[in-house]
Formats: C-alpha cells, sequence, structure tokens
C-alpha cells in the first residue's frame, strides 16, 4: 500500500478509520512505566514513585503521533495496599486523547519470597477531534463527523502482577469496556464506529546476576488489541554499578517492526533520567523518521530500598 504524506490521508491509513480500534499509547520504556498498563504495579517499588515521559513518534512526519505521561504510586500505611494516579495526553494525526485514571492494588503472600498483586483501575477518557480538521470544507460538507463529541467517558481495568526481587509476570486489561465515543450511540456507518477497544497486555521479566557491578534485565510485552495486529516488545538492558542502564529493544507486529536503544541514568539517590531512540526496518522505513522518548524518575528515599533495591 502506498503511503501518502497527506495529514488526512494519514490519518486514515494509520487508524483504518477514525480510530475504529483505538490502542493506547505505546512506549518504548514500557518496563520503567509499568503503571500506565498494570494497576496492580501500584505501590510495588515499596515508595513514592514519580515518573513523566515524552514521546515523539515519526519524527518529521506533519502531526506524528506524540505523547506525554504522568503517573504517581506509592504503597499506603498498610503495606498491602497501593494507589496511584496516572494521566495520558495522546496526539495522532487529528485526534487528541486524554486518560486520568486512578489505580489502587492489593498484594499477598504466596511464598516467603513471592508476591501477587490484585489491581483496580478507573477513570474517564477524552475524545476529540482537531478543529482544524472540522473546519475543513471538505469535512464539514460530511454528516459523518458531525457524530464525534468532545467529551469525557468513564471505564475501568484490572490487572495481576506475580513478583519477587528477581522477577515478575503481569497480566492488565487498563480498559474493559468497550466505549462508543460518538456523540450519538448507534452510528449507521458500523466499520467506522470511533470506540475506545479493549487492550491486553502480558509483560515478564527476569534479573541475572553477570558480575558484582553488572546485571541483565530481559523483559518482554505483548499487547493485543480487538480489531488491531498483535505487537511483541523485546528488550534487554544491562545494568552497570547500579547506576547505569543501558540496552536495546525489538518490537514487531504484522505491519511494522523497529528497533531501539534505551539509557537511563541514576543522576541522584532520588532521580532518574532516560532516553530511547527507536527505527523503523520494515518497509514503512522511508516514509517515517525515528522516535524519541525522554523520561524521568523521581522516588522518595528511604533504607528499605538502599538495602533491597528493585529492579523493575
Amino acid at each position: 500500500m502506498k503511503i501518502i504524506k497527506n495529514n488526512f490521508v494519514l490519518l486514515i491509513l494509520l487508524t483504518g478509520s477514525i480510530a475504529f480500534a483505538q490502542q493506547l499509547p505505546q512506549f518504548t520504556q514500557y518496563m520503567f512505566n509499568t503503571i500506565s498498563i498494570n494497576p496492580a504495579y501500584a505501590g510495588s517499588r515499596e515508595t513514592l514513585s514519580v515518573v513523566g515521559l515524552h514521546r515523539s513518534q515519526w519524527v518529521g512526519v506533519s502531526r506524528g503521533p506524540t505523547t506525554q505521561t504522568l503517573s504517581a504510586h506509592s504503597p499506603l500505611r498498610n503495606e498491602n495496599m497501593g494507589l496511584g494516579f496516572s494521566f495520558i495526553n495522546d496526539k495522532l494525526g487529528f485526534e487528541k486523547f486524554n486518560y486520568a485514571y486512578v489505580d489502587f492494588s492489593y498484594t499477598i503472600h504466596t511464598s516467603q519470597n513471592t508476591k501477587l498483586s490484585f489491581g483496580l483501575k478507573g477513570g474517564f477518557t477524552h475524545y476529540q477531534l482537531d478543529d482544524v480538521f472540522l473546519n475543513n470544507t471538505q469535512v464539514t460538507s460530511d454528516p459523518f463527523f458531525g457524530n464525534y463529541a468532545n467529551k469525557w467517558n468513564p471505564n475501568v481495568g484490572v490487572g495481576l502482577l506475580l513478583h519477587t526481587d528477581k522477577w515478575y509476570m503481569g497480566l492488565s486489561a487498563p480498559r474493559i469496556l468497550n466505549t462508543d465515543l460518538n456523540l450519538t450511540e448507534g452510528n449507521a456507518n458500523v466499520e467506522y464506529v470511533a470506540l475506545e477497544r479493549i487492550n491486553y497486555y502480558f509483560t515478564g521479566g527476569y534479573v541475572f546476576d553477570l558480575s558484582e557491578n553488572t546485571k541483565l534485565k530481559p523483559s518482554f510485552l505483548v499487547k493485543g488489541t480487538n480489531g488491531a495486529p498483535i505487537s511483541f516488545d523485546l528488550n534487554a538492558n544491562f545494568l552497570f554499578n547500579e547506576k547505569f542502564w543501558l540496552g536495546g529493544s525489538y518490537r514487531y507486529n504484522e505491519n511494522t517492526a523497529s528497533i531501539g536503544a534505551i539509557a537511563d541514568f541514576q543522576v541522584s539517590r532520588d532521580i532518574r533520567i532516560g532516553y530511547a531512540y527507536d527505527h523503523y526496518i520494515s518497509e514503512v522505513r522511508p516514509y517515517f523518521g525515528g522516535t524519541h522518548e525522554v523520561l524521568l524518575i523521581f522516588e522518595a528515599f528511604n533504607e528499605k530500598r538502599k538495602k533491597s533495591p528493585r529492579y523493575f
């Protein structure tokens, strides 16, 4: 399929319709921002954790996807419980989504070293089309686009997280309602209905001690969305002297494939910064630029974390 760098055509080609199978934003550094996809992660860092992320995708393409996230979570006084909040601002072409959600988790010990966390997520998704698009003469003459609303829609999500100090496995569905994002329900143009679809995530990772000062952490993410191809993420990161992460990533679905590089640095005992770059290696490479992602993490220092560092 020939890809044309035209704002209107680009939107239709890449979404298949206006948000026909709306997927949640994807992140290369998902392993450092797990709360955004799994509510069971809330409080698992055993301290206050605040994460900010900016992602610019397809650099050089007009109105290419951009995403900003801000999340915070912490254990409660009862350390078996965790509470968190996440906000995502996601733009693609002429579409804009905002997600504002609260996360709650409850953790039980299944063995001396293994914990199982249950998570619930609840909040709202806001959807709108850009005025520049809606005011285009080609659009204003089409009654179909008059059905889109600037509104907030409630949704809920669930998650599980099984973990120890060395490994983790997670299963989650951050949005479990097929929310109709149109102004009115029952749109006759069924194949073009704007829906917030269910996204499923399966994640996992393990930390290997290679030497006294070097660790290796491979991880994976499998993402499925009703009406969209399954996506696979494979990552491997080295940790040197508990200060510097360096690694790579590979993402694949039936439409695209990309490779990436990741670097994170512990600036101080409380602050960490990270950067990731993705480069397409599939047929779309001539048309799209690379993807840049910047991460900033603040975590309140405590002696417990000093004696038992967390690697995910």
